[in-house]
């Protein structure tokens, strides 16, 4: 099992869209990136804790490869808009890859670049790419939010 970690606006939609992929075996959503202790969703509200709205995946790599996660994180959120996301406006709610290893790095620096001169050559994509830090799971009536709302989906 190998773990990912992403930052695509508000956490819930993307946990949702990550729960649907083949091969993910967990998801949770929560805050990282910043510096600010066992902040809570309040916290990281302010904007002034660091830390983005992020969700932690583990998956089985030989279901589903980094390359396809990085592939739905791209699909599920808008990269060239700095700090927001739809109406969520903030350094919570930017676009981030936090990487675990030198080949997530390098996979996701790649992705990136070949996005950058296809998909979005008229705009600049503003994701970070930084190294993983400090995780923080959300509250749990943040956990699967979707799914408690009666809007989840098989697996694809």
């Amino acid at each position: 099992m190998e773990k990912a970690t992403f930052a695509a606006g508000c956490f819930w939609g993307v946990e949702a869209a990550f729960r649907q992929i083949k091969g993910v075996i967990s998801t949770s959503v929560g805050y990282t990136g910043g510096t600010f202790p066992n902040p809570t969703y309040q916290d990281t509200c302010t904007g002034t804790t660091g830390h983005a709205e992020a969700i932690e995946i583990i998956y089985n790599a030989a279901v589903v490869s980094y390359a396809q996660l990085l592939n739905v994180f791209w699909q599920n959120h808008d990269p060239t808009t700095l700090n927001r996301q739809g109406p969520d406006i903030g350094t919570q709610y930017r676009s981030a890859i936090f990487f675990h290893s030198p080949e997530q790095e390098a996979a996701a620096i790649a992705s990136k670049k070949k996005l950058q001169h296809s998909v979005y050559s008229g705009k600049i994509i503003v994701t970070e790419i930084v190294a993983a830090s400090q995780y923080y799971p959300a509250e749990d009536y943040h956990q699967q939010y979707f799914e408690k709302l009666g809007l989840s989906t098989s697996k694809i």
